[in-house]
């Protein structure tokens, strides 16, 4: 195939989606994406004998950074297929956390992903894909599109139309259950002996073709001695204090919203990871249940006792769930 790949036939291929090019236009091939700031709009890569048509570059959406490029992350057009794909280049960064005197070391390893991705298949809780090796070795992964919101998006959007106890009677039980399908998905990775490494709640995308919830991006890893899996369940609890809430309680609000309950709060009520969050909402919505406001409170800075696996974590959701779906709430 790689002779095959003329500028003439690649301007064949291509022209679905290819404005006209001046006569003479020649396309930026790529076979090493070692430097992956300089492949742009229009260039093509080929991976395995296939070219990809290049697109955009894909942008981050955590926390508002909505106009941070990833410029490692491109969306494409597979040229033999017509399909559209995200390509995830090599990008090596890393960073330590610290949540109480808990230290992670974080990183980034395509490695880790590709080895995922090969290892899920059709998992329905999780994005699709595969890797390929380009000509200087580099591990590069070809990811289907999802279509969908993130559960982030779709919690904030209702935040807009309803208030939080008919969200919490009428919406959460079934965003409760999507959250347990995913809590599944991570003890899936974790009874294979790997971890998702980066759980948040724009990680999580509502297939709308499927109804489904799925994992995206798991190219983070993280080194801690105590317990490998400690920062996947951090992550899930941040997840699970989002659709309880809502969205984030912030105590910096609640200060000017509700004063009352503001007086009330302690150091203890909060996020473990995130201090200016409440995670015990009970607080703040009194007809949440007891039996859920525990899970909750594993993620505060008041407990003792933390989550060692996610099976412990599922038992608990699951009997709320059997309490809750029956309304026999105390």
């Amino acid at each position: 195939m790689r002779d095959n790949l003329s500028q003439e036939s690649l301007h064949q291929l291509a022209a679905r989606w290819s404005t006209s090019p001046e006569p003479g236009h020649r396309f930026k091939i790529y076979r090493d994406t070692s430097d992956f700031f300089r492949i742009e709009y229009g260039d093509i890569v080929i991976l395995n004998d296939t070219p990809y048509l290049i697109r955009h570059n894909a942008k981050e959406g955590r926390f508002g950074l909505d106009d941070e490029v990833k410029f490692w992350v491109k969306r494409a057009i597979d040229l033999m297929s017509g399909e559209s794909k995200i390509i995830k280049l090599v990008f090596y960064e890393s960073f330590v956390a610290r949540i109480c005197d808990i230290e992670f070391e974080c990183f980034r390893s395509p490695k880790k992903e590709a080895r995922i991705l090969n290892m899920i298949g059709n998992h329905p809780n999780f994005m699709h894909g595969f890797s390929v090796r380009d000509d200087q070795g580099n591990i590069v992964r070809i990811l289907d599109l999802i279509y969908g919101s993130t559960i982030a998006e779709h919690i904030h959007d209702l935040s807009t139309r309803i208030d939080h106890e008919t969200y919490f009677f009428t919406y959460f039980p079934n965003i409760l259950d999507n959250y347990i399908e995913c809590v599944e998905a991570v003890r899936f990775l974790h009874e294979r002996g790997e971890k998702h490494g980066d759980i948040r709640r724009d990680h999580i995308l509502m297939d709308r073709e499927t109804g489904r919830c799925r994992w995206i991006d798991f190219d983070y890893n993280f080194r801690h001695r105590e317990n490998m899996y400690g920062y996947d369940l951090f992550g899930l609890g941040n997840v699970f204090m989002y659709i309880v809430g809502m969205g984030d309680v912030l105590i910096p609000n609640l200060k000017t919203t509700n004063p009352k309950v503001f007086d009330e709060l302690c150091d203890d009520d909060t996020n473990i990871v995130f201090n200016n969050r409440v995670a015990n909402l009970i607080k703040i919505y009194p007809y949440i249940p007891e039996s859920l406001n525990r899970i909750l409170m594993h993620f505060s800075k008041s407990t003792h006792v933390f989550y060692d696996n996610t099976m412990q974590l599922l038992d608990d959701l699951n009997e709320f769930k059997s309490i809750f779906s029956k309304r026999e709430v105390e």
